[in-house]
């Protein structure tokens, strides 16, 4: 079959949507489907001509973000999807992109499916101008207009299915949960050894006998990053050989750098600004705790590449995070802040227990084999295609691809 990706988010720009829709991208093509992609215009030195992309102009949305919104032009965008002859449109945005990914499908009579990545309620008040003044009804209201038009809904986790199906937003949209999924071989080409990881740690001033917590990820509020730096400097005190590693950049660096700025001069605290993808893994290879605070993932890609590199995980306690980090196997799931210094302390001074949770962390990814996220997201693409014009209406076979 031939399928349509839309996004707004893809290569250069660097985050857990891109990666997904390349996974995507790549998988399906390598299982024999005809794959093309609409998404936006970003630089000139990165773009080159490939027949099946299709870039339309776009804006930097700015905000202390590297995304490009776009509105394109219908007329030239139906008459690309016409000569592919397309058969599903897949959209992974809910912006200018995903609404022509609607119109699209609607024009061509076909159907179109939208995988559901952000939890814009724990998102908007920091990126929408007085968006701390606006009621999360309001969010709701939009986000139950949009996707209330699609055929079918992906959720990458169980908090974003129950957040579409509690009463008020769409219970009735067919939906399945088939979560993130990393591609082992292009994350990790290549494991570095014991000498280079300890080159990469020296770098940093953390010893041998010192534990190294990593954060992996956007520097935004939307984080708590503050929270996380926080937790570290508590943690810090009451152990000098703790040492935490900020990889990343956003919109709270600055406030970040400030906040941290005893422990950054101790180089207790260390921010490595933003890193090469290819380059990432070294860094989760080198660490010894994966850590994050956050409460607004859907279902976080940094927890999943931890959990390849062996990592044990320590976080606060969130729904999207309950099929991936078992309490007292691989990590610990935490009820608050004080709680989670505690449980860093407890583990930092236990290597073998570090050792055995990592070891945990490795089995659980395979639940999270890229093969399998393709394969039941194909049987999506199926399913949607053969219920058209009508949605699907049997609970039984959304369960069968869950369970696939």
């Amino acid at each position: 079959m031939t399928i349509a990706l839309f996004s707004d988010s893809y290569l250069p720009t660097k985050s857990g949507i891109v990666t997904v829709v390349v996974q995507l991208q790549e998988q399906l093509k390598k299982m024999g489907h005809k794959v093309i992609l609409v998404t936006v215009e970003t630089t000139d030195e990165y773009e080159t001509y490939d027949p099946d992309i299709y870039r339309t102009k776009s804006v930097a949305l700015g905000l202390g973000t590297d995304q490009f919104l776009s509105i394109p032009a219908m007329h030239p965008l139906i008459k690309y999807l016409k000569s592919n002859k397309v058969d599903i449109i897949h959209c992974h945005t809910e912006f200018g992109l995903g609404k022509a990914g609607l119109r699209a499908a609607k024009i061509l009579k076909i159907p179109a499916i939208c995988t559901t990545h952000t939890m814009w309620t724990d998102f908007y008040k920091y990126y929408l101008a007085f968006g701390k003044l606006i009621s999360p009804k309001i969010i709701n209201g939009i986000m139950k207009k949009y996707y209330g038009k699609f055929n079918s809904l992906i959720g990458v986790s169980t908090k974003a299915r129950n957040y579409f199906k509690q009463p008020g937003m769409l219970p009735d949209i067919p939906s399945v949960i088939i979560p993130n999924a990393i591609d082992k071989e292009k994350f990790q080409k290549t494991h570095i050894s014991d000498e280079e990881k300890q080159a990469l740690r020296k770098s940093y001033g953390i010893k041998p006998d010192e534990t190294m917590l990593l954060f992996v990820g956007r520097i935004g509020e939307e984080k708590r990053v503050l929270e996380l730096m926080q937790v570290c400097q508590n943690v810090i005190k009451k152990n000098p050989k703790i040492k935490m590693v900020f990889v990343g950049n956003g919109p709270a660096y600055e406030d970040m750098l400030k906040k941290g700025e005893q422990e950054i001069k101790a180089k207790s605290i260390i921010f490595t600004g933003f890193i090469e993808w290819t380059k990432v893994s070294e860094y989760y290879e080198s660490a010894d705790i994966f850590v994050t605070t956050s409460l607004s993932e859907m279902h976080s890609m940094t927890i999943l590449e931890a959990q390849l590199s062996g990592l044990p995980i320590i976080v606060r306690r969130d729904e999207s995070y309950l099929d991936s980090v078992f309490e007292g196997v691989n990590g610990y799931l935490t009820d608050s802040e004080e709680e989670m210094e505690k449980k860093i302390l407890e583990l930092a001074g236990d290597k073998e227990k570090i050792e055995a949770f990592g070891q945990k962390s490795l089995e659980i990814t395979k639940r999270f084999s890229i093969e399998t996220h393709v394969k039941k997201t194909i049987k999506v693409y199926e399913e949607v295609i053969k219920a058209y014009p009508g949605r699907i209406d049997d609970l039984a076979v959304m369960k069968e691809i869950e369970d696939y």
